[in-house]
């Protein structure tokens, strides 16, 4: 997740945007706390589609891919503040307050925090140093800030400790089923293979067993039979489906699309396309 502003490096972000914006691929290695100052935060995954506005705050899990919309309101400005929480530190804290989790967690990868008095003043006791450029905020103030939100969450929701304290590494997923909603995200065969606790190798032997196809070779052909399903039943427009689907260029989405239907996608609609 990138931000223009860091208030501590690598660890509290903060967004500040006049216009809207719309990141087609973000990755969350770490959990991380979003915090909404101001304007409208909306998250799109394979599972769930989650916004709020000012005074939300969002827990996002760790080894996701989604898209984000950041979109002002009238009148106003879009800020954000994003708190990643590595697993060093929540190492940490475990060891410091000895806290261990009860049971695997396996309810949604990402919650809306419902607020109280205590999350709202430690989410206002961030703002200023967002805010201020002259602000500084040492790596120590950071930490205890960090430290102060996680022991807060906890707090307001004591199941989250199962969310929060789980070091097991991924294990191995269903690939076919996350493959086939996950493909449009534009991202390296390494990472498909992280987010399905395989190794690159493994990935790669396990996903020609599940679809009789290299990946990458997959991958576009998926991607381009979804084009021509969304331009052909759903009437959409080249223009408006090519980034969507992972494709970086409208002139990279044209060449392969007529390299594999023998027509260009602003054919389709004439009629022109083979079945």
């Amino acid at each position: 997740m990138i931000s223009p502003a860091e208030i501590l490096p690598g660890v509290i972000f903060y967004s500040y945007l006049s216009a809207e914006r719309k990141e087609k691929v973000c990755f969350w290695n770490h959990h991380t706390l979003v915090l909404q100052v101001s304007g409208k935060f909306t998250m799109e995954t394979s599972g769930q589609t989650i916004s709020m506005t000012e005074g939300g705050m969002l827990l996002i899990g760790k080894n996701q891919l989604g898209t984000l919309t950041k979109t002002p309101l009238p009148g106003g400005n879009y800020e954000t503040i994003v708190i990643s929480l590595q697993d060093e530190l929540l190492r940490k804290i475990v060891l410091e307050e000895k806290i261990q989790a009860d049971h695997k967690y396996i309810g949604p990868p990402n919650i809306l925090i419902p607020t109280n008095e205590f999350l709202q003043g430690y989410f206002q006791s961030i703002v200023p140093y967002a805010r201020s450029a002259g602000a500084s905020m040492t790596d120590e103030m950071g930490i205890l800030k960090v430290k102060e939100g996680v022991k807060l969450l906890m707090m307001a929701m004591p199941a989250l400790r199962n969310f929060l304290f789980d070091f097991s590494e991924p294990h191995k997923i269903d690939l076919e089923k996350f493959m086939l909603s996950n493909f449009q995200f534009n991202i390296p065969i390494e990472k498909f293979a992280q987010l399905t606790g395989r190794s690159l190798a493994g990935f790669k032997r396990d996903f020609q067993k599940a679809f009789n196809a290299p990946p990458r070779q997959w991958l576009q052909n998926r991607r381009l039979n979804e084009a021509r399903h969304l331009m052909e039943i759903r009437r959409q427009k080249p223009s408006a489906i090519y980034l969507d689907l992972g494709f970086e260029s409208l002139s990279h989405f044209s060449h392969a699309f007529k390299k594999k239907f023998g027509v260009a996608p602003t054919e389709v609609n004439d009629g022109q396309i083979n079945s």
